[in-house]
């Protein structure tokens, strides 16, 4: 069987696990699969639960690693399921030494391991540095990603990621780009800089450089980089020289994900955001003069704590107001430890019917998006056989096959009401 990773929530999990992979067959390890967690929402952590009781029921042979940030923040929990056999913390599981000590855990029987004993996570706070994990591409992937930064040190009070993740950290600029580099070499035509709060990205560095000159570095000292993206960022930290190439770099793609999180200015407050709506339409209204073709993304929640039906209303709108096609909406659920998880509730099912409203207004925005792109001609980069995405993220479905890699200039002869259909 060798080793399997499953893999939730975010890209910088995505980028772990192909790290993770490595280092436990560098190991010696097989027959194990590695659940890779994450702890964004109540509901991501139950299934995580549930696929590794799937998992141990599809591969009874099989020895259970859980790791990432559920795993970091509720170790006990995942412990005590008897299907697992070890739980790393989310600094241990990318450590070479780590997957060795692994090996030597699995070789006891499983019904004689303790909870305690199988409980390898440390104090994440502690953690004062991030070091590059060098890979030569992600397996199956034609998108490279290069985790630039960690960590987070802002407290949102809905969010438990920097207990999961620890206070924020960066990756010297000159390692990330010799790694992406190394990444084109290989044959990686778009890399995507990835962290959890990366436009924190060099506060802790000499000279605290910011992530608009690490981008301008990539594509100044890597010109062989064809497309550069840049992973989920916080619109209030976009410095000059980001905005700047946003404007002047046709190879920095035109396509942001942006972390808004509410519409309305009290659930910010309380969300301790640290942007207010004027300042989220602001924004996109400044990258669009600066760059007209750009496509926006943005996480969205519904139904945070005190949320009313006027206040959610202002969420809604937002949608139109800052022009946004891909939305990430996330139905508020409690986490245990943070501050929202003890504020006045909005009922469940009110929360869920304002998720749905939310995804139904994304989903009128992306059908408007769709509507224009036909006829466009596009740059697409083929992921899959058949699949690829344009320069904007939209993804582009071919009626033939195609080879993966491949860079195609395409028109836009349609769209199914989710992706473009090329000519």
């Amino acid at each position: 069987m060798g080793v399997e990773v499953v893999t939730f929530g975010c890209r910088l999990n995505i980028y772990e696990s192909e790290s993770m992979q490595r280092h436990a067959e560098d190991a010696g390890l097989d027959d194990l699969v590695i659940v890779n967690t994450c702890a964004v929402t109540a509901e991501a952590t139950r299934q995580a639960r549930q696929s590794i009781r799937r998992i141990a029921r599809e591969k009874p042979e099989a020895r259970i690693v859980v790791t990432g940030c559920a795993a970091q923040v509720e170790p006990e929990t995942f412990a005590a399921m008897p299907e697992v056999s070890q739980v790393l913390g989310n600094h241990e599981k990318m450590k070479a030494q780590s997957w060795a000590g692994v090996e030597r855990a699995l070789s006891a029987p499983r019904d004689f391991i303790g909870t305690h004993e199988k409980i390898r996570v440390n104090d994440i706070m502690a953690v004062k540095e991030t070091a590059l994990h060098l890979i030569d591409g992600l397996r199956g992937h034609t998108r490279a990603f290069v985790q630039v930064q960690n960590g987070c040190d802002h407290r949102c009070t809905f969010c438990i990621i920097p207990f999961g993740r620890g206070n924020s950290r960066s990756v010297p600029m000159g390692a990330v780009v010799d790694q992406v580099r190394t990444l084109v070499e290989h044959g990686s035509r778009e890399v995507v800089l990835t962290g959890v709060d990366i436009t924190s990205y060099g506060a802790d560095l000499p000279g605290a450089p910011k992530l608009g000159a690490l981008v301008k570095s990539i594509l100044r000292h890597v010109p062989e980089l064809e497309r550069l993206r840049i992973s989920s960022i916080d619109s209030v930290e976009a410095d000059h020289d980001l905005l700047d190439a946003f404007a002047n770099e046709a190879r920095l793609m035109p396509h942001l994900h942006l972390s808004l999180q509410a519409g309305d200015d009290m659930i910010l407050k309380r969300m301790k955001r640290r942007h207010s709506r004027g300042d989220a339409i602001a924004f996109c209204e400044q990258v669009r003069r600066l760059r007209p073709d750009v496509i926006f993304g943005a996480d969205i929640i519904a139904g945070f704590p005190t949320e009313d039906e006027a206040m959610f209303s202002r969420s809604l709108d937002i949608v139109d107001a800052c022009g946004l096609t891909h939305l990430h909406v996330f139905p508020f659920s409690p986490r245990p430890g943070t501050p929202a998880a003890r504020m006045p509730q909005v009922a469940r099912d009110v929360v869920k019917d304002r998720a749905r409203r939310l995804r139904a207004r994304g989903e009128a925005a992306l059908r408007r998006h769709l509507d224009a792109e036909v006829g466009q001609r596009r740059n697409v980069l083929i992921e899959l056989n058949r699949l690829g995405r344009t320069e904007g993220f939209t993804p582009v479905r071919f009626s033939s096959a195609v080879e993966r890699g491949d860079l195609r200039a395409v028109v836009i002869a349609g769209h199914d009401g989710r992706e473009l259909l090329a000519a």
